[in-house]
């Protein structure tokens, strides 16, 4: 694993703290944890079990700590089918009255191909990845900022959800988000260290299998998948567990925080957590964390347009389904 790391397709709310944006929020109560599962037809049981997690692979990136790879345990769990969906965060806001993060904050990163250009000049742009800009009113209910609208996309995965948002709604819905060890072992749909979720091979006979940037990134997209941003929930072929998307389309939130090996990675632990999946704007010229085994991080108040989740629940809690 001697690949050369590079900053992923996501950007953090540190990312600005040096320039001034404003970073301070309204606080927000929080919420319970319910009893009653929610979504209940939307979660498939995974047996659980030993599997080899990580990997040791030449495309892997060393710093991410994707490897060695090892035998880990997983007890057996529920796990979402899909990533949680625009109307069904909707339904959690009217309930709950729940201002998201990025509310509070004001603002949230929007990718710039989704900004018109006499925008772009108007917004703040992130130095280390400059095809993010930290766009005013940018919210999960008009994603792209003042204007666009989420009508035609309520089953597309929920975005600019922080970490925080995830959990809140986790907690309304009765379940909880996934471990790493849980996701990707979700991920890889019962086969062993193999790339992707359903094999080695990114195309199989020429076909697509998940949402991610073909083209030049970033400036050019042939859109070969049939998507340039989201794709809804249920696209594309289920893995062997009947989980939907577990490469490509949204970044996942993950419940651990992420350590990676040196001192300060471990300090910086605390405030940041694990994502999986990749997303929409992945590709393997820069990012291609759209394996199974790829793994990187936010921080828990950062929240953007390729950021999403999924739920998980103890077995337990199967009397309810």
């Amino acid at each position: 694993m001697e690949r050369e790391q590079t900053n992923c397709c996501s950007a953090s709310r540190q990312d600005l703290a040096a320039t001034g944006k404003a970073i301070e929020k309204d606080e927000f109560s929080p919420v319970q944890q319910e009893k009653e599962l929610r979504f209940p037809e939307k979660m498939v049981r995974i047996e659980g079990g030993t599997f080899l997690m990580g990997t040791d692979d030449e495309e892997g990136f060393q710093a991410d700590c994707e490897g060695p790879v090892r035998e880990q345990y997983v007890k057996p769990f529920m796990m979402d089918s899909h990533t949680v969906t625009n109307v069904e965060f909707a339904q959690f806001v009217k309930e709950t009255g729940y201002i998201t993060e990025a509310e509070r904050f004001g603002w949230s990163f929007v990718f710039f191909r989704f900004i018109a250009r006499d925008i772009q000049v108007e917004v703040q742009q992130v130095a280390a990845t400059p095809w993010w800009f930290a766009v005013e009113q940018a919210y999960w209910h008009q994603p792209e900022g003042p204007g666009s609208f989420i009508e035609d996309r309520m089953d597309h995965p929920v975005i600019h959800v922080s970490w925080n948002d995830a959990e809140a709604f986790a907690r309304w819905a009765g379940k909880r988000l996934p471990t790493e060890s849980e996701w990707e072992f979700a991920a890889r749909g019962g086969l062993v260290q193999q790339k992707y979720p359903w094999g080695d091979e990114l195309t199989p006979n020429g076909e697509h299998y998940c949402n991610i940037w073909q083209g030049a990134f970033p400036n050019t997209n042939t859109i070969e998948d049939g998507y340039i941003g989201t794709a809804p929930a249920v696209s594309f072929p289920r893995n062997g567990f009947g989980l939907y998307n577990m490469a490509g389309n949204v970044w996942e939130w993950c419940s651990n925080p992420f350590a990676q090996q040196t001192e300060e990675e471990w300090h910086q632990a605390n405030i940041h957590r694990a994502m999986r999946g990749g997303s929409y704007l992945c590709h393997e010229s820069y990012c291609n964390r759209y394996r199974v085994a790829a793994r990187t991080s936010n921080t828990m108040d950062s929240s953007a347009g390729n950021i999403g989740f999924r739920c998980a629940a103890d077995i337990e809690m199967e009397g309810s389904i």
